[in-house]
């Protein structure tokens, strides 16, 4: 006889359906939950519309000292002791102008020995002249050896040297005797001293210096960042500490092929235009270098377009960024009406100039773009943000 069917099944059989249905709750309400999770809100970042300053290009200012274009060491060509001095620092010379004398003793000395070995032997040579004439005459009459005649004629040949090398040394002893006397050799105005009166001094060594009259330069060290906007020609505009509100426009006359190995800065020489007599010898100055512009022409960076044919943006050094070994900035994409939600762009661009707190770019960006300012390592591209101005504006002004 069969029993029930609710007789058949068995507590544990229960027990284990039960938990099944319980676990099937649990996992229908996770998926409940996930469907119900929300998008995260975007992220605030700092950011700010850039726009082109409006110049052909970046402006560079330098430090510089205003130098004479030729300066000379003057010093004696001959060794000795000096005993006047006539000139002194920041003394104007005219050319040949005496500036100082050494002790002439020992150079009139050899100067009037040498003038008695030439009045000797012009002695002997007028003697062996004379000689030479009788023994020529009694050669034609036989009265003599023809060996007579070779030896006088050997004797005034060697008195005839012997008599040219007396008036070249009687020449060198009486330029020696000038040379105690320094000249200046050109118009100028004595920048140093390097010795006194008194002072032994050998041949060469600096008595003076003398910074020739005429054109000015002013010199200043390039750092290798604004090397490559500067070349030979190219106008500049400087201003002087000494002369405020005056402007002077200089051109570059010459730039070092070579870095100094302390500095590593590239000597570059400016001659001004029109200085004026105001302007002196040590001032200090401040050159203003503006680089060529990029040409239409030229290629243009990932963002596309010529940007640096409007201007240059100046940013915060803090926007900088790399996209691998490239400078590249974050910008903001445009924001949406309703949300003011944009998308975070990786943009390269060309940096013109590193400065101590901000950075100038020709290209890569577009007048009124927003580019984030900080948190810069932070963000990721195709990044949903949300674009705030920053607390202190000053402290990200150029």
């Amino acid at each position: 006889m069969h029993q029930p069917f609710h007789r058949l099944a068995r507590p544990g059989h229960l027990r284990g359906a039960a938990f099944a249905l319980a676990l099937a709750g649990v996992f229908a309400l996770n998926a409940c939950s996930k469907k119900e999770v929300t998008a995260p809100e975007p992220r605030p970042v700092v950011a700010v519309a850039v726009h082109a300053d409006g110049n052909t290009a970046p402006v560079t200012s330098l430090p510089a000292e205003v130098q004479a274009r030729y300066s000379t060491p003057l010093s004696f060509r001959v060794g000795g002791k000096i005993v006047e001095r006539r000139v002194r620092l920041g003394d104007v010379v005219k050319n040949g102008q005496i500036v100082a004398r050494l002790d002439p003793a020992d150079a009139q000395k050899n100067a009037a020995s040498a003038q008695a070995q030439l009045a000797a032997a012009q002695h002997s040579y007028t003697y062996a002249k004379q000689q030479l004439d009788r023994d020529q005459a009694q050669a034609k009459e036989n009265l003599i050896a023809p060996a007579q005649l070779e030896q006088t004629t050997n004797a005034y040949a060697s008195a005839a040297a012997q008599r040219d090398q007396a008036a070249q040394q009687a020449a060198l002893s009486k330029d020696q005797l000038q040379y105690t006397t320094l000249v200046a050799d050109h118009a100028g105005v004595i920048t140093a001293e390097q010795a006194d009166t008194g002072q032994n001094v050998s041949a060469g060594q600096a008595v003076y210096s003398l910074a020739w009259s005429g054109e000015v330069d002013v010199v200043c060290d390039v750092p290798e960042s604004a090397l490559a906007g500067l070349s030979v020609g190219q106008t500049a505009n400087v201003t002087l500490g000494a002369l405020p509100g005056r402007k002077f426009t200089a051109r570059v006359r010459e730039l070092s092929p070579a870095a100094d190995p302390q500095s590593r800065t590239y000597r570059a020489k400016l001659t001004l235009d029109n200085p004026g007599p105001d302007v002196r010898l040590g001032m200090t100055a401040d050159v203003a270098l503006s680089s060529p512009s990029s040409s239409p022409s030229s290629s243009p960076s990932s963002a596309g377009g010529a940007e640096g044919q409007h201007g240059f943006f100046v940013l915060a050094a803090t926007a900088l960024f790399h996209d691998g070994t490239q400078p590249a900035v974050w910008v903001v994409g445009a924001a949406e009406k309703a949300s003011g939600v944009g998308t975070l762009e990786l943009r390269r661009v060309t940096v013109t100039r590193y400065n101590e707190r901000t950075i100038v770019i020709s290209q890569g960006l577009k007048d009124g773009e927003r580019v984030m300012l900080q948190g810069v390592h932070t963000v990721s591209a195709g990044e949903k943000v949300r674009a705030i101005a920053p607390l202190h504006p000053e402290d990200f002004a150029s």
